[in-house]
């Protein structure tokens, strides 16, 4: 007597399952896509600094002298723009950050949802000044952001630099104007 295996069989339901347990079983690409994985930790997407009742006046009367500025040169756009600026950077500035997971695959770096693919990754550098600075900046292929910061947080430099010299080339960066003034604004 000759058996057939009806999950093989594309033209009829499996009946062939011997245990409940069996449909319960992972997925092979869920089991592959846990392998795929170097190194990963969890920590927020940028870090907060809480700010004292003093930089928010002095930033309020920096803000408020160009808005007097723009309104004595008659020009009502500009005194719009500055107070949309102040509104929306207040906004941004109030928000806290959220918990991201980040991952080191086989395929590229993920911060959340997003993946930064190896090709398109020309190199990184770590930023290691413990206790204040542990990011990871990654130079990508992009003409209006070419540099994406991942915080490190408690993950080991050493065991990171490790993993990603076999897919990306190190190269010395240094911080830019943008990265200071974020560090001694703390925004």
């Amino acid at each position: 007597m000759q058996s057939i295996d009806l999950r093989k069989n594309k033209t009829g339901p499996s009946r062939n399952l011997k245990h409940k347990s069996e449909l319960e079983q992972p997925h092979d690409f869920m089991i592959e896509e846990k392998s795929n994985v170097l190194l990963e930790w969890q920590g927020p997407e940028f870090e907060h600094y809480p700010k004292e009742k003093r930089w928010y006046l002095i930033a309020s009367l920096i803000l408020s002298a160009i808005i007097i500025y723009a309104l004595i040169v008659n020009s009502p756009i500009m005194a719009i723009t500055f107070v949309l600026i102040g509104i929306v950077g207040y906004i941004q500035l109030e928000k806290s950050p959220r918990v991201l997971d980040f991952k080191i695959t086989h395929d590229g770096i993920m911060a959340g949802n997003e993946l930064y693919d190896f090709d398109n990754i020309e190199s990184f550098w770590i930023f290691y000044e413990p206790p204040h600075t542990k990011i990871l900046s990654l130079h990508i292929d992009a003409l209006f952001a070419p540099y994406v910061h991942i915080p490190v947080h408690q993950i080991d430099p050493v065991k990171l630099r490790e993993i990603l010299l076999d897919f990306v080339p190190e190269e010395k960066q240094r911080p830019t104007i943008v990265d200071t003034i974020e560090r001694l604004l703390h925004i």
